[in-house]
């Protein structure tokens, strides 16, 4: 509940009614309660973010977006708010402005440790990420790479999103810092295969074809069907292994 300022009894009857709507997902009564009592308060900044979200969900991100930005005019440190903003330019593919948001957010809660649930550094990290991908799909691939560190200092065990920076990296022209990716992804969880794929190819583009193929026979082990892994193997021990693809 806010804080400093002394709310009378029906205000503080329609925030506690408005937090428990909210925290539920009732929509519709949460904004009725929370616009009843911003006609009084109109300066507290959870309310506000509150609302933005509510309206997030209902799908109406012009609402959202104002009612975040009053909430982070009040509160310009107010990591959540950010966030959630980020996420609605980034949606909207409005990338720039997502990526200083989220990079705000992402300053604001290291410089408050702990701070931030579990929950919120996950859908910071997702959103650093997409932000990531974004560059990534545009050749921006050293932008992308600095997304994707940026998401993993947030929560190091998205091995989804490491997985993404290892072969970022390798189409950056560095398969040496890719490899250590795709083998902290492996010590983490060695039967995503995926990873032992794109291991694979590293090893190859590094002219380390024996390492290549003993982890594509991994994957074959572990998965005989899988198509791309055949194919590699028959190129690499064929006359064609000079075509091999990396992608």
């Amino acid at each position: 509940m806010p804080q400093a300022v002394q709310m009378t009894v029906a205000e503080r009857e329609a925030y506690a009614r408005g937090r428990d709507h909210f925290e539920r997902g009732e929509v519709n009564p949460a904004l009725e309660a929370f616009s009843t009592l911003l006609k009084t308060r109109e300066s507290f900044a959870d309310i506000h973010y509150m609302v933005g979200v509510l309206f997030d969900r209902k799908g109406d991100f012009n609402a959202a977006a104002e009612s975040l930005r009053k909430a982070i005019r009040l509160n310009p440190s107010y990591a959540e708010a950010l966030l959630a903003l980020a996420t609605i330019y980034e949606r909207n593919g409005d990338y720039d402005r997502s990526r200083e948001l989220a990079e705000r957010a992402s300053t604001v809660s290291r410089g408050s440790p702990g701070s931030l649930d579990a929950t919120t550094r996950g859908k910071l990290a997702n959103l650093q990420a997409a932000v990531g991908d974004a560059y990534a799909e545009a050749g921006e691939r050293r932008e992308a790479i600095e997304a994707y560190r940026k998401a993993l200092d947030r929560c190091p065990d998205f091995h989804d999103i490491r997985h993404r920076l290892g072969i970022t990296l390798r189409e950056a022209g560095l398969p040496h810092q890719a490899a250590q990716e795709f083998k902290r992804v492996l010590r983490a969880n060695p039967a995503l295969l995926d990873s032992r794929v794109q291991l694979g190819l590293t090893y190859y583009s590094l002219g380390r074809p024996k390492d290549a193929l003993g982890h594509w026979n991994q994957v074959l082990e572990a998965d005989p069907k899988r198509e791309d892994v055949q194919m590699y193997v028959r190129l690499l021990s064929g006359a064609e292994a000079d075509d091999l693809p990396v992608d």
